[in-house]
């Protein structure tokens, strides 16, 4: 004689709850650095070049745009926008875009 299994239960096991894990006494949390986007002084672009450039990406007034540009200048970098990684990555990009020499650091 054939003895069939037993039908298979979909009854589930019941779940325990789960944990959530609180930081201990004195743990401090820290928030991601920002990334800084510099720029660097280079002898092909025009001063008047990079600071339309600076007001156009990054709408800076023409003062602060041209505070930027003197900085490159005189100083050979100037530090020209901060924060998330992906947007100082963009703005890398943006500027070799338009030909000025730029990295990015973290702060």
């Amino acid at each position: 004689m054939i003895s069939e299994a037993p039908p298979l239960s979909r009854a589930r096991a019941p779940t325990a709850p789960v944990g959530i894990e609180e930081p201990e006494v004195g743990e401090t949390v820290r928030a991601e650095t920002p990334w800084v986007v510099i720029v660097w002084n280079d002898p092909v672009n025009l001063m008047s070049y990079v600071t339309f450039v600076f007001q156009k990406l990054f709408g800076y007034s023409r003062a602060k745009a041209h505070r930027l540009m003197m900085d490159v200048h005189t100083k050979g970098r100037a530090a020209v926008s901060s924060g998330p990684r992906e947007r100082a990555e963009l703005d890398v990009a943006r500027l070799h875009q338009h030909g000025l020499w730029a990295t990015m650091e973290q702060s």
